[in-house]
């Protein structure tokens, strides 16, 4: 069944505008709440944001929807996504709320939710709060209504919780580290926990100011990070985006390190050590041709998951494997975490530095990527992928590119864009094919 207010990653969008309206970010508490309220004890939804202006709007819309009808409130502040699943187990929560839009620019905002497992919702629950929010509100009668409750330590119990990922015997001492926390949820925890482990640390992007937010800073915009990296003469440099539950890193030359390479990286280490389960990892279909052929030279498989961190999840969980990911810089270590979690994937990256004593650029490039395109065809309205001509091009492509490389053509789950993907050994051939259905999708859009 469609959903009409989920995509990829909760629920998302400009904020006063469609589902990120007060009016109806109200009723999104209510009809989680209501799909939530199970057995007869005293109900508890927790709450954590990143650093936008919205976030306060939206944080108070949702405590209004939740106490209406019945759920008590625990407010974190600004916080990793991570985080906000960590607590919503740890503190017997029905239910966990992170107030995000990830890596979206400050005017965006968006609500991802977590059941009181900690991991993220299924299809199933998404599609029955859908329904529920197409009814009257059931609220609670006056006695019933739920209380709100700010704490001021999760920041705290979270930083406790990421460096318990790190043996006790691993130390960061001589590492310098630059960290960019793209002014967002992690600007405070994840410095201190990388310093607590021994290491020196230069942050930028912690100077919040709820506009700020992933401007020219954080996982999807790392100049600065190079730039500071090679000019400090750091060993690593650790970009997260504003919720923190991803990360690209830059090695002590400057050069990007991407989530296909951080899964290889640390796929093959819990191998050796006999702590990776399943035989392999998972990723996407959007993850390099060259990470699956490396992990065969290494007797391990890539299984490819629908793109979005909770579709790589639930195939890990299926499959009983505990570490997979996406190219953009998600990293689930289930061992660790119930979703992605930048700050704890940093840390795994930076023990591996120790273990090895070699420079990042050393450690970091296990394989060389083959040449791969992805170019975004923005559209306004329609089903340009249901184009005649635009599937002409599209099956002309694979028939090309078939035993020599791979086509992924997927519409964005978060914005009205056309996200088109090729690889191969031949990178004229990549772009050539790519160029074409950009095209006649773009042809297509415009008629």
């Amino acid at each position: 069944m469609a959903r009409k207010y989920f995509g990829t990653d909760g629920i998302r969008g400009r904020t006063n505008q469609g589902a990120m309206t007060p009016e109806m970010v109200m009723k999104v508490g209510q009809a989680a709440g209501a799909h939530f309220l199970r057995g007869n004890h005293r109900h508890r939804v927790v709450i954590g944001k990143d650093t936008r202006l919205s976030g306060y709007m939206i944080e108070n819309a949702l405590v209004a929807g939740f106490t209406s009808v019945g759920m008590d409130v625990v407010q974190f502040g600004p916080i990793p996504t991570p985080a906000v699943a960590l607590l919503t187990r740890s503190m017997r929560a029905d239910l966990g709320v992170m107030i995000s839009a990830s890596h979206n620019p400050y005017e965006d905002n968006g609500i991802k939710l977590f059941g009181p497992d900690g991991f993220k919702l299924s299809d199933a629950d998404e599609i029955s709060i859908e329904a529920i929010l197409e009814q009257p509100a059931k609220l609670a009668e006056a006695p019933e209504i739920g209380r709100a409750l700010r704490i001021e330590d999760s920041r705290g119990r979270y930083i406790h919780a990421v460096k318990a990922s790190v043996p006790e015997h691993v130390r960061f001492d001589g590492l310098h580290v630059v960290l960019d926390c793209a002014n967002g949820a992690a600007y405070q925890v994840a410095p201190t926990a990388i310093w607590e482990l021994g290491a020196k640390v230069t942050s930028i992007g912690v100077t919040p100011n709820g506009k700020n937010i992933n401007d020219r800073v954080g996982s999807t915009h790392v100049a600065t990070l190079q730039e500071t990296v090679i000019s400090s003469g750091a060993h690593i440099g650790i970009a997260l985006d504003g919720d923190a539950d991803r990360l690209i890193v830059v090695d002590e030359k400057g050069r990007v390190v991407d989530g296909d390479q951080l899964m290889a990286l640390l796929g093959t280490a819990m191998d050796r050590s006999r702590k990776l389960t399943g035989g392999g990892i998972v990723a996407t279909v959007m993850s390099n041709l060259g990470l699956e052929r490396y992990l065969e030279s290494q007797d391990l498989r890539l299984i490819r998951a629908k793109v979005g961190d909770r579709y790589v999840l639930e195939e890990m969980r299926r499959l009983g494997i505990n570490v997979g990911g996406e190219q953009s810089g998600h990293m689930i270590l289930l061992d660790h975490a119930t979703t992605g979690d930048g700050t704890i994937a940093a840390l795994q990256v930076l023990a591996q530095l120790v273990e090895k004593g070699k420079p990042a650029s050393e450690v970091l490039h296990l394989f060389d990527p083959v040449p791969q395109i992805l170019k975004n065809v923005r559209f306004s309205g329609g089903k340009p992928l249901e184009d005649a001509a635009v599937q002409s091009v599209i099956a002309n492509a694979e028939a090309e590119l078939e035993g020599k490389g791979r086509l992924v053509i997927r519409p964005s789950g978060t914005e009205p864009v056309i996200r088109v993907m090729a690889e191969g050994d031949d990178a004229a051939q990549v772009e050539r094919v790519v160029d074409s259905i950009c095209d006649a999708v773009k042809a297509a859009a415009a008629r």
